[in-house]
């Protein structure tokens, strides 16, 4: 029953035709630029740049453009120029102003709807450079074409004025200069990595296209932006990169490969056109148990797969188990390979290129159209056929593969039932050594995974019982990056682990399940302590990756000094700050040995306090103020007190959040430090030793 009152308060709230709101022009996507680009984070803010290089990139996959690049300027501006045939300039029919000013300010305005101007493509709403000019506090299109240059600029999406010749040139294509509007992205900031894996897989993708990227960012000297040459032919000494591949995704896979160990030499391939569908396979097994699938439609990197994968996974999974049976390396009476089973070590890129092409969202990270399934799995399964049938050493080495993948699926399928059946049948349903906390609510529940017996006598002292667990593990625990399934879970840690999490693993995991929303990795600040935190990391990105991509993993941050000036106790988290915070009375510790937590007293010395009391300015006497200094070694060396208040209150503690910008990296670094081959590891510590930050 509705109150007389409560009917009277709503009559007040208006709701008529004139309350209806109708956003024009870019307007839609300053007020929701997530639907358009993801997210107003990094992977948003980069995404800008994706959007007008996609632009250039399909203009080679027409053959109208082999060179792009993609310049980073001061200011936070990017330029990207490519030598196609540059944005149309003349009037446009239907908006009565110039095709330039329609492509940059109009939502769903492109020359890929009609199939006319384009083959393939990877944009397919047209919205793109719109939404790049509407989230930029200032953009700069200049088009060079048939010896003139055009030129216009635009504000927040709005055109500043019309657009006008400004000169000639030689030059034939096109020059986007944009930077990003602060107001929409709170964190400003290019990743150098990022951009260069990203259009690094570019190239590969578009054969005989040269991409070059410069970082002019901390260039200082004047920069004359000619714009009848690229900016690498004016010899800057700046960080650049520059790509160029014939091989397509042969040269792709044998690049991610580069540092494993192949199961067998020749590397599959296979390239072909079906039903106006492009498809074009190449894959390679591994000595690993990890799999990497590269998908692609039209260029656009499609990180949550789509049809062409599926048909890609079909095909695969069909042809191995024909070629096993028919060759009798599995017998009638035996199971076939699962899909898990033949995709175990395996790198793999898809790429398919189709006219009419649709995606899941704006962000095109799944591939929808039903066609590319069917054509995929033609002619993946027809080349994969006669692959192993024209290389019978290749085939016989990949089935073995397989085959053992398929014996270690049913021993890790018997240890796990194992465990999880002893952990409901004898009681251990959480493990002894776990404190856990009183609430049940998984959203507000945080548990801490702690280095050493002692650090967990303190964290079980010092935290709060109501939101936060303790699970301390005993030293290093197995690097499963070395080990399958059946011998991680023999290991009394990582079983404790897998059980006080609660979501299962294997096929029964279940992030829902999740006990913790916060799940908080705690460990010493020294190498050891790295290294432990390194093989956490490794389990969790192999056998718990949504748990990362759900933003449910943290590191903890203590702090390597307690300093006491009087009566004032600050924390600080690295030697700068220390620095920082002393001051002048740095110079004071210069000859002091810095303590160690867990020892008798911390080390004193006496400084000149900068605020003497009055009385004591005027007689000339110096007032003495004494400060301590503590350097801490271990979580295990702080009492209760200090841990809560430095690494367990959620109201002054720092943690830092473990995300994975680009999965395909993340696979890769992992093998690198925690793979079996030793070599790619020196290299990269050789590679990387200046970068190191070493506590001796």
């Amino acid at each position: 029953m509705v109150k007389k009152d409560e009917k009277n308060k709503k009559k007040e709230v208006s709701y008529g035709a004139e309350d209806i709101v109708v956003l024009e022009g870019l307007e839609p996507v300053r007020k929701r630029p997530g639907m358009y680009i993801g997210s107003t984070g990094n992977d948003g803010l980069h995404h800008l740049i994706w959007e007008i290089f996609d632009n250039s990139r399909d203009e080679a996959m027409g053959g109208f453009s082999d060179r792009i690049e993609v310049a980073l300027l001061p200011g936070n501006r990017v330029r990207v120029i490519d030598n196609g045939r540059g944005i149309p300039v003349g009037i446009h029919p239907k908006t009565k102003v110039s095709a330039l000013e329609t492509i940059m300010t109009t939502l769903h305005a492109g020359g890929k709807f009609e199939g006319k101007s384009y083959k393939v493509s990877g944009g397919l709403h047209g919205v793109g450079a719109s939404v790049v000019n509407a989230l930029s506090v200032y953009t700069k299109v200049e088009v060079h074409n048939e010896g003139d240059v055009y030129m216009q600029e635009y504000e927040r999406g709005r055109r500043k004025a019309l657009v006008k010749k400004v000169g000639k040139s030689k030059f034939c294509g096109t020059v986007v200069t944009f930077e990003p509007d602060p107001e929409i992205f709170k964190e400003m900031g290019w990743n150098w990595h990022q951009i260069i894996g990203h259009l690094r897989q570019q190239a590969y993708l578009t054969k005989s296209l040269r991409v070059v990227v410069l970082d002019l960012r901390e260039y200082k000297g004047a920069l004359k932006l000619d714009n009848e040459v690229y900016l690498e032919d004016l010899n800057l000494e700046v960080p650049s990169m520059s790509f160029y591949f014939d091989g397509g995704l042969v040269s792709l896979v044998r690049f991610y490969n580069q540092q494993q160990k192949p199961v067998h030499k020749n590397i599959f391939s296979v390239e072909k056109e079906v039903d106006g569908v492009q498809v074009e396979v190449a894959m390679q097994y591994i000595d690993d148990i990890a799999s990497r699938e590269l998908a692609f439609a039209n260029n656009t990197y499609n990180m949550d797969g789509g049809t062409h994968v599926t048909g890609f996974r079909t095909a695969l999974t069909r042809k191995m188990n024909e070629y096993a049976r028919k060759n009798n390396f599995i017998k009638e009476s035996d199971e076939n390979f699962t899909a898990d089973d033949v995709r175990e070590g395996l790198t793999s890129a898809i790429s398919v290129k189709l006219q009419d092409i649709q995606f899941e969202g704006q962000t095109k990270g799944k591939l929808g159209s039903i066609e590319a399934r069917g054509a995929v799995e033609k002619v993946f399964g027809e080349g994969l056929g006669m692959f192993l049938e024209e290389n019978p050493e290749d085939a016989r080495a990949i089935v073995n593969k397989v085959l053992l993948a398929l014996r270690a699926r049913k021993a890790a399928k018997a240890a796990k039932e194992s465990v999880l059946r002893k952990g409901a049948l004898e009681g251990l349903t959480l493990p002894g050594k776990l404190a856990d906390c009183q609430s049940s609510k998984a959203e507000e529940s945080e548990i801490f995974i702690v280095e050493g017996e002692s650090a967990g006598g303190s964290s079980k002292q010092g935290r709060d019982r109501r939101t936060q667990a303790i699970l301390p593990l005993k030293g290093k625990i197995l690097n499963v990056e070395r080990a399958r399934l059946d011998k991680m879970l023999a290991s009394v840690e990582i079983r404790a682990l897998v059980i006080a999490m609660g979501c299962g693993i294997g096929d029964v995991f279940d992030v829902s399940k999740l006990r913790y929303h916060k799940i908080i990795i705690a460990t010493d600040a020294d190498v050891d302590g790295a290294h432990i935190r390194t093989l956490i990391l490794t389990l969790f990105y192999r056998y718990f990756k949504a748990v990362i991509e759900g933003g449910y993993i943290y590191i903890a941050q203590p702090p390597l000094y307690k300093i006491k000036r009087g009566k004032e106790v600050k924390y600080v988290y690295s030697e700068e700050e220390k620095i920082a915070y002393l001051g002048k009375d740095i110079s004071l510790l210069e000859t002091v040995e810095e303590v160690e937590a867990g020892s008798a007293e911390p080390v004193e010395v006496e400084a000149e306090a900068e605020g003497a009391e009055q009385g004591e300015a005027k007689s000339g006497k110096k007032r003495e103020q004494k400060i301590s200094l503590q350097r801490y070694k271990g979580l295990g060396e702080m009492n209760p007190d200090e841990l809560w208040e430095t690494t367990m209150n959620p109201v002054s503690r720092i943690l830092k959040q473990v995300t994975i910008e680009d999965a395909v990296d993340a696979d890769r670094a992992i093998n690198v430090l925690m793979g079996e081959e030793v070599l790619p590891r020196k290299l990269f510590i050789q590679s990387n030793a200046k970068m190191a930050n070493i506590d001796v």
